[in-house]
């Protein structure tokens, strides 16, 4: 963590914990961190309060934000992170909250050039160097009654890793050990597969909003990798390696 030495780490760990009945109401609570073990739970609880340190959490529409909800989110937004270190989340602050979807107007451009503005409702948004936007509807249903590969707030903070490299594009910046090529050909492959599969049959193996574009697919299946690993492993298993090598982490095996 080059933001903070350790020293100061240790202080703010001491200084802002959370407490112990808070911790449990909701850890216990969470179907997406209940097979970790205990020594990563230790780690998640760490990072969950480095997060809540440095990020402003603030309710947009008349939300109420609460130390409850906020670890709710900080939860599955660190999860990612784990062996990736809080440095990947430097940068920005901000966490908006809305209490449901929220509302945005888009320019879409159709097939003869004309620019349209369109009216969308959305789960989840996150800015390259801006703030992450949240459904609180949408958290809490993922909480409540998980669905196999969606997490909005992991699809939004895979968005947050996908920018370090100075735009959103599926191509976060790899480790050292990974290899570029490799990574663009595996996932690449695997989105036009997708692509190819929903104009022949209207089928898709995941959720078919990964195939509107590269950066989707990412966040996509990010949310596969840690909510329903076995299926993103069966349909792209040459993708949930890739996934482990830059995540660092083995959902499949808990």
């Amino acid at each position: 963590m080059r933001w903070l030495k350790r020293p100061y780490i240790a202080w703010l760990l001491r200084r802002h914990q959370i407490p112990d009945a808070l911790w449990r109401s909701i850890a216990d609570n969470l179907a997406l961190i209940e097979h970790l073990s205990a020594s990563d739970r230790a780690r998640l609880r760490k990072f969950a309060t480095l997060f809540l340190y440095q990020k402003r959490f603030s309710g947009a529409r008349g939300f109420e934000v609460s130390a409850e909800k906020n670890l709710i989110i900080a939860l599955q937004a660190v999860l990612p992170i784990l062996e990736l270190g809080m440095d990947a989340y430097l940068g920005w602050s901000e966490i908006i909250v809305y209490p449901g979807a929220f509302r945005v107007m888009r320019e879409q451009q159709d097939a003869s050039g004309v620019v349209h503005l369109q009216d969308q409702a959305l789960a989840g948004e996150s800015w390259s160097r801006g703030p992450v936007i949240l459904s609180w509807s949408e958290v809490e249903d993922d909480m409540l009654n998980p669905v196999s590969g969606r997490n909005v707030v992991i699809h939004e903070f895979a968005h947050k890793l996908d920018a370090l490299n100075g735009r959103t594009n599926g191509m976060p910046p790899l480790h050292p050990d990974m290899d570029v090529s490799e990574w663009s050909e595996i996932l690449g492959s695997a989105y036009s597969r997708l692509q190819q599969s929903i104009e022949a049959n209207g089928r898709a193996s995941i959720d078919a909003y990964a195939a509107t574009a590269p950066a989707e697919f990412f966040a996509v299946i990010s949310e596969y990798f840690f909510t329903a690993p076995q299926i993103l492993q069966d349909a792209y298993p040459r993708v949930y390696e890739q996934m482990s090598r830059y995540y660092r982490q083995q959902p499949l095996l808990r």
